[in-house]
């Protein structure tokens, strides 16, 4: 559970990629029931001095602590840069060997679009993917060669290090780390207060080297294509594991090793993905969009899907398609 969160300060930060993240990880946080012997919630601004930052846009905010001082924390967020992050990047150029003890300690580390920089800078990119502002792409290949830059992708994950493009990425990247620290109903209530409207499946934007060494079964690797193309048909897993020539017990052991989830739990986060879109960009029904993923029984759709992202299929498509409409005249926008 993540309970202690650190935000790097330095100069020509976003306090867009400061705040946000604090408050939806706040809010996770104080959702959840805790015990007397859990560790408080606590966010600080480390700066190399306590002195105060000059942000972008010129508004000051003052660091908490000093950021060399800090040794253990659960999550670390390194703010995008406004203009060239390279002034800033030499300027603060001690928080480096900072953020390889920390990487080395366990720490989440999530960087946000030119934050990204600073993880480069410290090695911890090398060989791995990582992302950053599309502006940057051809600089940040240039100066960073040996790191595996993934153009395509909004979020890369690679072990404890996340990288996010972009401050909208950012709020898709938080709602992803409160699912894998809080749990999926928390994630949904974060999700449905802060960012329903932008909020895209993690996996479809996102590039994990986690997700492509959990692939090495051949086996497992063969069941996610399948399952890719058959979501919407009626799933005997006792069938697919028949057609892979092993036993069903065996089939769900490996799956789950490989991919964190049941193979149920996988089909359903796969039907629940689609039709969350389906909700967003069509005017079909939503008996329709059940139907479509896999859900004839309309009652039973709503409920798997109240029961996973706390809302209604109603209540989230009311929710996420709010901003399709003018307020003045109740018309369509351009």
């Amino acid at each position: 559970m993540i309970s202690h969160i650190t935000i790097v300060c330095y100069d020509q930060m976003l306090g867009s990629s400061v705040y946000g993240p604090v408050e939806m990880l706040s809010a996770a946080y104080h959702l959840q029931k805790h015990s007397e012997n859990d560790s408080p919630w606590r966010a600080e601004l480390g700066g190399l001095s306590v002195a105060p930052i000059e942000m972008a846009g010129g508004l000051l905010t003052m660091p908490t602590r000093e950021l060399l001082s800090i040794e253990e924390t659960d999550l670390i967020v390194l703010p995008a840069i406004w203009g060239h992050p390279k002034r800033t990047l030499k300027q603060f150029s001690a928080i480096i060997p900072w953020l390889r003890e920390r990487s080395q300690s366990g720490s989440l580390i999530c960087a946000v679009s030119t934050g990204c920089c600073f993880l480069a800078e410290a090695g911890l990119l090398d060989r791995k993917p990582a992302t950053t502002h599309w502006y940057y792409f051809d600089r940040f290949a240039r100066d960073y060669p040996k790191v595996q830059l993934q153009k395509k992708f909004f979020i890369t994950q690679a072990e404890n290090l996340y990288c996010a493009a972009s401050i909208n990425s950012l709020a898709d990247l938080m709602v992803h780390v409160i699912e894998r620290s809080y749990g999926s109903a928390t994630a949904r209530s974060v999700e449905r207060q802060f960012s329903p409207e932008i909020r895209r499946p993690f996996e479809s934007i996102s590039f994990s080297v986690d997700e492509q060494t959990r692939t090495d079964d051949e086996m497992v690797i063969q069941s996610l294509q399948w399952l890719h193309d058959n979501y919407s048909e009626e799933v005997l897993f006792s069938q697919l594991a028949d057609d892979l020539e092993v036993s069903l017990r065996t089939f769900n052991r490996r799956f789950k090793q490989a991919t964190q989830r049941t193979p149920m739990e996988y089909l359903q986060k796969k039907r629940l993905d689609v039709a969350r879109d389906l909700l967003k960009n069509t005017n079909m029904s939503i008996g329709e969009v059940g139907a479509q993923v896999g859900y004839g029984n309309l009652a039973y759709f709503s409920k798997i899907f109240k029961k996973r992202l706390m809302q209604s299929p109603g209540e989230y498509r009311n929710a996420v398609r709010a901003k399709l409409f003018s307020v003045v005249d109740q018309t369509p926008l351009a």
